[in-house]
């Protein structure tokens, strides 16, 4: 029983990467909504990388796992230490796992608009995009800005 847990939580651990944070996808609460178009010129084009995601899942499900491991190590004050032990070195692993395993790549995209206002955008790389490209500018509520070809 306690193989299927871990196995579950492995899974569901390893589906938090799988969450698509492209320029070119919308969640459901931005569709059908109102969106500013702007016109501009690609000035300068940088690689970055977008941290993971830290949403506590990693650290739970590795105490989890960690705390069972420990658990089965040793007996009496000993197996008290050892689960403690494993399931801190299971959070600690579980949040590092999280983060790294949703990092993206990213870039960040200096835009001349057509008004002449320069303004830069950060967004996973999904796209290729070089100096001196035509772009359009899009811009949602809440300040959620794209840049698509």
């Amino acid at each position: 029983m306690k193989n299927v847990g871990l196995l579950l939580i492995l899974c569901v651990v390893s589906l938090v990467g799988c969450a698509n944070q492209s320029g070119d996808v919308y969640s459901r609460s931005q569709a059908q909504r109102q969106l500013s178009v702007f016109y501009g010129t690609i000035l300068v084009v940088d690689t970055v990388t977008i941290e993971g995601a830290q949403t506590g899942f990693g650290t739970v499900s590795g105490g989890v796992i960690g705390g069972i491991a420990g658990n089965t190590v040793g007996g009496g004050h000993g197996r008290a230490l050892a689960t403690a032990v494993g399931a801190i070195g299971g959070a600690l692993i579980g949040t590092a796992v999280e983060e790294g395993s949703t990092r993206k790549n990213g870039v960040e995209i200096t835009v001349e608009l057509d008004s002449g206002e320069v303004i830069a955008i950060v967004q996973e790389a999904d796209d290729f995009y070089a100096v001196g490209d035509r772009v359009r500018i899009i811009r949602g509520p809440g300040g959620v800005t794209r840049v698509r070809q």
